[in-house]
């Protein structure tokens, strides 16, 4: 008996990957969520982190945002922003960073905003190390 499931990450002009995997790592706002098969169904939404596809070799993939559908062993990622962590060009990581903590600053930041950018900062501050 097959212990996969399917994982599919889709952007609003591309599909980033389709794969059967074993285990699927998301950053929603509960937290790390681990997600195998026969998991309950679910609906979230996803926070800034990382989202870890894990084979036999695993892929990691940056996002700021998106929701995530898992239901009859298939889990659906839609999300505008999701870069694999192997090709993500560190030189920029910094004005990222720097323009993130700007808009952190702001006054008029909502707490909602604020709580999004300071995963965001942490998050690209761990890929720059």
């Amino acid at each position: 008996m097959s212990e996969t499931f399917t994982v599919e990450i889709i952007s609003p002009d591309r599909s980033i990957i389709k794969t059967d995997t074993k285990e699927v790592v998301i950053p929603s706002y509960e937290g790390e969520m681990g997600i195998l098969k026969d998991h309950i169904p679910l609906i979230t939404f996803l926070r800034p982190g990382f989202i870890k596809i894990k084979n036999e070799n695993e892929k990691v993939f940056f996002v700021e945002d998106g929701t995530v559908e898992f239901s009859n062993n298939n889990l659906l990622v839609l999300t505008s922003t999701a870069i694999e962590f192997s090709k993500i060009d560190k030189n920029s990581l910094q004005d990222l960073i720097i323009e993130a903590e700007k808009k952190l600053n702001k006054n008029d930041t909502t707490d909602k905003e604020k709580y999004l950018l300071s995963y965001k900062i942490e998050t690209l501050k761990n890929i720059s190390q």
